[in-house]
């Protein structure tokens, strides 16, 4: 029988903590729990339980990865607005410097240590300010060209791009990191949809409302374009990921946990949220991990977290005798 030295070209190797970054196919033995270890590819999308928010909360911003996510605002009840923040570091969720203004329903670009938000309310027909995060506070920005809630975004802190809201808006801006920019409209105006994206010239935006939208637009810096389509149309999902790699998942109508994964072309139904539930956000960088937290299903609000690990995602594994 050939031995796993001749099959993979290296030995199990005995060490005192896992790997910082196996490859697929590495095997070894952790000499502090006692356990054989190794490195594959998951054949099933899952998601599993991660760290709880310091707070109940829905309706928030939220951007990042899963190791640098933000959220902001928001409502811990649905009469207690929050200006506050907490940023989650792949562990665990820290609170930090609250924000100037208390709202939600509001939007969210960059990330834990550089993180712009923008809208929401109360506010009629939205707000319009903007406040840019350093890492621990909050700093006043320059205003949206037009106020408004159930808006949504993505980008960075100074490359973002905040897009539609309500009421059913096409409206999309880009911040440059000192002004808002008015460009071109959405070719669908919406409410509560999601955009994914790590810069204000390549966006994915999904679904929404009014009447539940499965439209998917294409954003290349100075346009939109139309591109297949959602399975299941759903206004109050959240969205993580690129352009070209995205996740979305949850919706205020049912079922509330479901996902669908975007690989640039053509979105495909996935693994639903252990915990269905709307207005919760996401963060991460393609369709193979991210993280979904916070949200409600009547009159429950949540501050649970979601992590999730896609099909073909590289994971460490656990070898047991059975």
């Amino acid at each position: 029988m050939a031995t796993y030295k001749e099959i993979r070209g290296t030995q199990i190797e005995a060490v005192s903590s896992d790997p910082s970054n196996p490859v697929e196919g590495q095997v070894w033995y952790n000499t502090t729990s006692n356990v054989l270890k190794g490195q594959v590819l998951t054949s099933a999308a899952t998601w599993a339980t991660s760290a709880d928010m310091n707070n109940t909360n829905f309706g928030m911003g939220g951007d990042g990865t899963v190791t640098t996510a933000i959220a902001s605002g928001g409502a811990n009840t649905p009469s207690d607005k929050t200006h506050k923040c907490e940023t989650f570091n792949g562990t665990s969720w820290t609170e930090q410097g609250n924000m100037n203004t208390r709202k939600y329903y509001g939007s969210n670009a960059g990330n834990s240590t550089a993180g712009l938000a923008f809208g929401g309310e109360p506010a009629d027909p939205g707000r319009a300010d903007s406040e840019t995060f350093n890492g621990s506070s909050w700093t006043e920005a320059a205003d949206l060209n037009t106020g408004r809630e159930s808006i949504t975004g993505s980008g960075t802190q100074t490359a973002g791009i905040a897009v539609a809201g309500s009421p059913n808006l096409a409206i999309t801006e880009q911040f440059n990191g000192s002004s808002w920019t008015e460009v071109a409209d959405l070719n669908t105006g919406r409410v509560s949809l999601a955009t994914t994206g790590a810069t204000n010239t390549a966006i994915l935006s999904f679904g929404g409302n009014v009447s539940p939208k499965a439209q998917t637009e294409s954003w290349n810096g100075s346009s939109w374009t139309e591109v297949n389509d959602l399975n299941t149309g759903r206004p109050s999902l959240a969205g993580s990921g690129s352009y070209t790699s995205a996740i979305a998942s949850a919706s205020s109508s049912s079922p509330k946990g479901q996902t669908e994964i975007w690989n640039g072309t053509n979105w495909t139904t996935s693994t639903d949220l252990n915990t269905g539930r709307d207005g919760g956000r996401a963060a991460g960088a393609d369709n193979t991990e991210g993280i979904h937290f916070g949200g409600r299903n009547e009159p429950t609000i949540y501050a649970s977290t979601e992590e999730f690990t896609g099909a073909g995602a590289s994971v460490t594994r656990t070898f047991t005798d059975s």
